[in-house]
């Protein structure tokens, strides 16, 4: 019995001892996380970003700009962490991050982030969105977790994303054992019993290429004169052979488009055709194997750009071009995105090496306040890091993490994963979503404020609980100032200012136990219901 009981002593006193380590690590070589800054050290990686730098300074000088000067490392990470995982880093993360050499810590931590698995299982939700919409599809002929989880295996391999691309517009087979189908599945038409071919035009066009050509539907394009309704129409014929039998995705080599003119009457036979580079598409294959080999051609640089201005949006919270998609082919192109898109197309397509050549850009690493006024041009020019509102993934992503100091991921209890799953679904669910752009420049709602600042789970991510950062913090750290530079570190990844830690630090003074654990409390919802959690800064 004795032995017993002196075991339990020892794993507790053990899991506390951890637990204080984690929240003001000992200077253990033990404890120390290497990060490995990956290909941002070769030469030809260098320079790109030399080259894309150069880009923006002629920029700036032409229009006589100077740029806001470099922000914070903790405010570089916590960009990289949102824009790569959707939550801030934790408090373990942190303390790992500034064990770094100063040198190489930004570049080490975005190359660790694209091998944690919170990455691929994020880009996966992110592309999703983008690929199959935000709806749950039709039952049985769609499985939308299925193919999520696709996308994410495959991201946390990187996968050549040419080779993604491909699989989702020709692949063949059911739609649990070949995910990649429930690209084509998600628009299947219960009346056509079949998927539906002119929702996957516009969905190749504006996923893939980053074009809005599906105003040509049902009439000529009003705004590019190249594009013509029967351009529209040819490219959905790639579709008319495609056939949907419950489960099955499949090509039968047989049967036409036929469209249905609403205008003239009648209805036309169309036979499939590229609406622009039509040397690049391939004579043999299916159908679908021709577009999707024309989509992802190194030469198409539509297909390379559109990659690189979704990418460069998710990370910096706003397009490189004005929108996702462009209504012509004419828009003037940043010399930034053709650079990228050059490098991307010429590495096979390399998501990852694309996401490293964004963070390493000095646009990337600029602060989102400066010494001078900010003007339009400033913003227009990315002579200053843009601030936009985070998604509403991302601010109860924050909360989630910052509720806790060990790193929520894969390799946390299954009980933690889950709870944070139904907890994020529930939130957004109430916060609201944009699900038409996704990056349009939406201001807050008072149902949102209200949300964060009465809301279920936002207070009880605060409260005086055992397992929540709040309390460990009250009951570990060594004096009052501690606590304070802990918490602001855990919820918003920054120090407080000096004013803001004497502030609390005058109402922690003299408290001691559950009083303490009170006032850390109520000092994490006031964190959690700053304006700056919402934000990119």
């Amino acid at each position: 019995m004795w032995a017993r009981n002196l075991f339990f002593v020892a794993v507790v006193v053990g899991g506390i001892f951890a637990l204080r380590a984690s929240l003001f690590p000992l200077s253990s070589d033990s404890r120390k996380v290497n990060f490995d800054p990956g290909p941002t050290t070769e030469d030809d990686f260098k320079a790109v970003v030399k080259e894309v730098d150069e880009s923006f300074r002629k920029e700036w000088q032409k229009q006589g700009l100077s740029p806001a000067p470099r922000a914070e490392q903790l405010a570089v990470a916590r960009r990289l962490s949102l824009g790569l995982t959707g939550s801030v880093p934790s408090l373990e993360e942190i303390r790992q991050f500034e064990e770094q050499p100063n040198e190489k810590r930004l570049d080490g931590w975005a190359n660790h982030l694209l091998h944690d698995t919170r990455f691929a299982d994020y880009f996966a939700d992110r592309f999703a969105r983008a690929f199959v919409g935000t709806e749950d599809g039709p039952l049985v002929a769609y499985r939308n977790r299925r193919f999520i989880a696709w996308l994410a295996d495959e991201f946390h391999k990187n996968t050549s994303y040419a080779e993604l691309v491909r699989q989702m517009i020709s692949a063949q087979g059911l739609n649990t054992d070949t995910p990649a189908v429930n690209f084509i599945a998600a628009t299947y038409d219960n009346d056509k019993k079949a998927p539906d071919p002119e929702k996957l035009a516009i969905r190749v066009t504006r996923a893939f290429l980053g074009l809005r050509i599906d105003c040509a539907q049902c009439h000529d394009h009003f705004l590019e004169p190249a594009w013509k309704q029967t351009h529209f129409q040819a490219l959905a014929a790639f579709f008319g052979q495609t056939r949907h039998t419950v489960t099955h995705i499949s090509d039968k080599g047989e049967g036409e488009y036929f469209f249905e003119d609403r205008v003239a009457g009648g209805t036309h036979q169309i036979d499939p055709a590229v609406p622009f580079l039509p040397e690049l598409l391939p004579a043999n294959g299916t159908r679908r194997q021709r577009l999707a080999k024309w989509v992802t051609d190194p030469r198409n640089v539509y297909f390379s750009r559109a990659t690189v201005n979704r990418v460069w949006a998710m990370m910096t919270g706003r397009p490189l071009l004005k929108h996702l998609e462009a209504q012509t082919l004419e828009e003037e192109i940043p010399p930034a995105l053709d650079i990228l898109a050059r490098d991307f197309a010429l590495h096979n397509h390399d998501l990852q090496r694309l996401i490293l050549l964004i963070a390493s850009t000095e646009v990337f690493r600029l602060d989102s306040a400066a010494p001078f006024d900010i003007t339009d041009e400033h913003d227009d020019t990315w002579a200053v890091f843009p601030l936009t509102r985070l998604r509403p993934e991302q601010v109860i992503g924050n909360v989630i993490q910052s509720a806790s100091v060990k790193t929520i991921n894969q390799q946390s209890h299954v009980f933690v994963r889950l709870t944070r799953y139904f907890n994020e679904k529930d939130f957004v669910k109430r916060y609201g979503d944009v699900d038409d752009d996704e990056f349009a420049r939406v201001h807050g709602t008072i149902t949102q404020r209200l949300l964060m600042m009465n809301g279920d789970l936002v207070d009880g991510k605060a409260k005086e609980e055992l397992l929540n950062a709040s309390t460990q913090i009250a009951m570990f750290a060594p004096d009052d100032a501690a606590a304070v530079e802990t918490a602001y570190l855990t919820v918003l990844t920054r120090r407080p200012t000096p004013k803001e830690r004497d502030h609390f630090v005058a109402r922690l003074a003299g408290t001691k136990g559950d009083e303490r654990k009170r006032r850390l409390a109520d000092l994490y919802w006031i964190l959690f219901n700053s304006t700056e959690l919402s934000w990119n800064k």
